[in-house]
């Protein structure tokens, strides 16, 4: 038996989902408590749904700092749930303690997700099935923007400049000797071995002569079974956010000046060894064709909500786009909060501007 939850007072309901079964789900945990501790509880009313390392849904009732802490899955705290597919609900299933379900009406999610089954399309089409608005992109730009192998084949066709590239799949990602062979036919050392799709930095390796090659593949595939081999890049990395649907918006552009070989996962997450600059340290013009180009992959990718598009400058000049993040890091010190605070954006506004656009986006606007 299905009993449904009623509401005293008329607010907003978000249902913020955090955590998943992707390499990022600790990124994801500190994403989720920003957002949760900067939600408008006077506007929002918020429900806390989070998915564990084996993709169980639990409905969450704890503090935020138990989240930050990985400590949110303790007895007491969750109970199973789930999002039902069925547009007539709407709603979170949650099981009560004598077994019965509760149905918890939602008026929009906001997937804090990073990630495998996060940014990849998968929960979107979920979303989608349950007619319920979601924050940032649909299932189809989603998907696109995460595979690496296929962004860059449709940036290219739209005449954007990427890195070069090859795509590894299948029996190949075991064959380091054949890598080898098509990275000096294409364009030689050093280059970067990635999962097809990660996001964080996850998986990747720097790799400067052949003998390195194999332990970079082996790396790349403890997350993803396709693997794409870019091309080495020298410049200044930049990003810039972007934000709408129909008519997007681009941030001013922001420089990362990592201390570490490049942008890994601890710079960006866990010891902040890294410089970040807002506005980034290149000329003006420079910025506003990084931010041209920024909404113009924005379009050409199908995105809606937000994304943050990342960028290298090259010593000649040249733009270099790196790829699309879909749901980009919301920690404190994320670069694409941090862009729009600096453009007059606080980090409290991005939010009630983002779940807008969910509502305008599900309305077809």
């Amino acid at each position: 038996m299905i009993e449904r939850t009623g509401r005293a007072v008329k607010r907003t309901r978000v249902a913020v989902i955090f955590g998943g079964q992707s390499s990022e789900y600790e990124v994801s945990l500190m994403s989720a408590s920003s957002v949760l501790r900067n939600l408008d509880r006077d506007r929002y009313e918020v429900i806390t749904l989070g998915i564990n390392k084996k993709g169980r849904w639990l409905l969450y009732n704890g503090s935020i700092d138990r989240i930050k802490n990985k400590r949110w899955e303790q007895p007491g705290f969750v109970r199973d749930a789930f999002i039902s597919p069925s547009t007539n609900s709407c709603a979170i299933i949650a099981m009560r303690e004598d077994n019965r379900f509760t149905e918890i009406q939602i008026d929009v999610v906001f997937p804090v997700l990073h990630g495998k089954n996060g940014e990849d399309g998968t929960i979107q089409g979920l979303l989608e099935l349950a007619g319920i608005p979601y924050v940032g992109c649909d299932t189809l730009s989603s998907a696109i923007c995460m595979d690496k192998i296929v962004a860059h084949s449709v940036l290219k066709d739209a005449g954007i400049k990427t890195a070069d590239w090859i795509g590894v799949i299948g029996k190949d990602t075991k064959n380091p000797e054949l890598c080898d062979r098509l990275i000096r036919q294409k364009f030689g050392y050093p280059v970067f071995v990635k999962p097809a799709n990660a996001g964080s930095s996850v998986g990747i390796s720097k790799v400067k002569k052949p003998g390195e090659l194999g332990a970079a593949l082996d790396k790349a595939l403890l997350t993803d079974g396709r693997i794409i081999i870019e091309q080495g890049i020298t410049g200044i990395e930049l990003e810039c956010a972007v934000l709408g649907n129909g008519e997007p918006l681009a941030s001013d552009v922001g420089e990362i000046a990592p201390l570490a070989e490049f942008y890994d996962y601890d710079a960006k997450y866990i010891d902040g060894g890294t410089g970040l600059f807002v506005p980034a340290r290149v000329e003006e013009k420079t910025r506003k064709k990084i931010g041209e180009i920024a909404v113009k992959a924005y379009r050409v990718m199908a995105c809606t909500g937000l994304a943050r598009v990342d960028f290298f400058l090259q010593p000649d000049g040249a733009i270099v786009l790196n790829e699309l993040n879909t749901l980009p890091g919301f920690t404190h010190i994320s670069m694409y909060p941090r862009l729009f605070e600096a453009a007059g954006l606080p980090y409290k506004n991005l939010l009630d501007r983002l779940i807008e656009l969910a509502f305008e986006k599900k309305a077809g606007a």
